[in-house]
């Protein structure tokens, strides 16, 4: 048994232990190698290179070249299994590698297709004899990959693909094209989606240079301009009938279950994107004079850098709880006789409710974060001449990326009820406790037990009756018509966002206390205290509006006084707590958590 034993989606009706959760201070020496390697290598090699790099009309071999330049230290290669040349290193040392990586804005697009999307349909589906092909140079970088999955008309709808394949003897044809295919340009090997008898959504493996492949113009992009992202035609292309990847008719598969890979790197990344804007920006604050002092000692300029980096520590929390989650739930498929490419395969499915989640949290974390960077940075961040311009345009592509969030917040809690339906989540059950619980008069009693982090503890676990609630009573109103109901989905999915982020920052914050002490740890306290308070003000605001879609007269007044009992959070004093955290940044000129 692991020993983590949530499922996907369990946070809502299940506590997670602190000390069997995993946390972003308890990384090996292994890992910090890995990190410190990576960091090293992006500092001398990449971010020097910023400006010429989001030229790429001019220097189209630059990330490639540069690609290469990181195959040989081992990082394209790194989750590979050691037969096809890979370091096979364990789930949260991926994430470890994606966080730096992620610090590299247009080259870490460039990286995360070909490792992720562009890598793994082959790991995953491949044949013995299309591993033993293409994945050795996918990993030493002499194969760089591409994945060909939108269309001019099908694009958070990708089963609507047009694209056709059609077997001719010993070779498939295919025709069609494709648009917003990042690395196109360069790519030596594609994963091509086409429909085979119509409606038989099936993946295929296409070369460069095979006939009747042809690319569009560079894409001109309001950001990751130095990424190359091409239109790709199919005219008449023929590939051997040993191409086809994966079953005839079960691309879906490959693409939704790549994606949720996907969608957890995605996190990763980003928020190794939020500390480096950080970084940037409370360095700009600390060396910009206005009124003969540092724009750092401003009051509203501290707010902005203690909110940037509350947000981070709690994304980062978050991250590396599913990371440990997902790598647990490996292990234990490995122990029962699978191998580790299925085990995380069918452990990213299992949490995909989570990197759903965590796809959401990242992508608008990071788009925070470069926004106040900006800010800090103020007219000189609107010049190309500083990084947080470039940073801010790249930022925006993450909320579209790897299913646009809308989708993936109607993906998660859609995940959630079917799980419910299928009776692997037990949901109703403890809805319809939470009901009776509203007929109930209050305990306001509750003094608390003296920890630090008691209220915050109470606060999670009641929102989450909230989002029950909330949840139970639509799905009772709508019963199979529900996932019609974007807007009441929306709301749902926005709590469970907060709660599952707002617990993750509990859990890491109390397990450091348990490490190092209260004292040691006030700056996380206060983090998680100003996090928290604000995570059940939104969780409020999101339940009210949900209510208020489905709900009237006596049932609304009920269910309403319901939602703000649940989350009652006490007033604390967000301005000096963001005050201690600003201090302890600025002091060290950048994220130091």
């Amino acid at each position: 048994m692991s020993k983590n034993n949530l499922k996907g989606g369990e946070f809502l009706i299940k506590e997670q232990d602190a000390q069997s959760t995993f946390i972003p201070e308890e990384i090996n020496e292994e890992q910090k190698m890995f990190r410190e390697m990576t960091r090293d290598f992006l500092e001398k090699e990449v971010h020097p290179l910023r400006r010429a790099i989001d030229k790429q009309k001019e220097n189209p071999d630059l990330i490639p070249q540069l690609m290469e330049k990181a195959a040989s230290l081992g990082l394209l290669a790194a989750s590979l299994p050691e037969e096809y040349g890979g370091m096979s290193v364990d789930f949260n040392t991926e994430t470890v590698l994606s966080e730096e990586l992620g610090k590299s804005q247009s080259f870490s697009v460039a990286l995360a297709a070909h490792m992720g999307i562009g890598t793994l349909p082959i790991l995953y589906y491949g044949t013995p004899e299309q591993k033993k092909k293409y994945l050795p140079g996918l990993g030493d970088g002499s194969l760089k990959a591409a994945y060909c999955l939108t269309e001019p008309d099908s694009g958070s709808d990708a089963l609507a693909a047009k694209t056709k394949a059609v077997l001719d003897g010993d070779e498939w044809v295919i025709n069609g094209g494709k648009m917003w295919i990042t690395n196109a340009g360069f790519a030596d090997v594609f994963t091509v989606f086409a429909q085979v008898d119509g409606d038989k959504f099936t993946g295929f493996i296409v070369e460069k240079g095979t006939p009747g492949l042809s690319l569009g113009e560079e894409e001109v992009k309001l950001g990751i301009k130095g990424s190359s992202t091409r239109q790709v035609f199919f005219d008449d292309v023929r590939i051997p009938k040993g191409n086809l990847l994966g079953e005839i008719g079960k691309g879906h598969k490959i693409a939704f279950n790549v994606l949720n890979i996907g969608r957890y790197k995605l996190c990763a990344m980003v928020m190794g994107g939020s500390k480096r804007s950080i970084d940037v920006a409370v360095n700009y604050a600390n060396e910009r004079y206005q009124f003969g002092v540092p724009i750092s000692s401003f009051g509203a300029i501290q707010h902005k850098i203690a909110e940037m980096a509350i947000r981070t520590y709690a994304t980062d929390s978050a991250t590396y709880r599913v990371s440990d989650l997902i790598q647990d739930k490996i292990a234990e498929l490995v122990e029962e006789g699978k191998t580790k490419v299925e085990g995380k395969l069918i452990a990213a499915e299992e949490y995909n409710i989570e990197c759903a989640i965590l796809k959401v949290l990242g992508s608008e974390t990071l788009d925070y974060v470069v926004d106040e960077a900006v800010q800090i940075f103020g007219g000189t961040g609107y010049s190309e001449e500083f990084p947080v311009a470039s940073m801010y345009r790249d930022a925006r592509i993450n909320r579209i990326f790897e299913g646009t969030n809308e989708i993936n917040r109607m993906l998660a809690v859609g995940q959630m009820m079917k799980k419910a339906l299928k009776g692997e989540l037990d949901l109703m059950g403890p809805a319809m406790k939470i009901q009776e619980e509203l007929m109930e008069i209050p305990d306001f009693g509750d003094e608390g037990d003296g920890s630090a982090l008691y209220e915050e503890k109470k606060a999670v676990r009641q929102s989450k009756k909230a989002i029950l609630m909330a949840a139970g009573a639509a799905a009772q109103k709508y019963m199979m018509e529900l996932e019609k109901q974007q807007e009441i989905l929306m709301n749902l999915a926005d709590m469970a966002i907060d709660v599952f982020t707002a617990e993750s920052t509990v859990l890491r914050t109390e397990k450091l206390i348990s490490q190092r002490g209260e004292e040691a740890c006030k700056l996380q306290i206060a983090m998680t205290k100003c996090f928290v308070n604000d995570a059940m003000e939104r969780c409020y605001i999101a339940g009210k509006h949900a209510l208020a879609g489905f709900a009237t007269d006596d049932m609304l007044v009920m269910m309403h006084m319901g939602v703000k009992r649940f989350t009652k959070y006490p007033i604390i004093n967000t301005i000096d707590l963001r005050k201690q955290v600003a201090a302890k940044l600025i002091a060290e000129n950048g994220y130091c958590f």
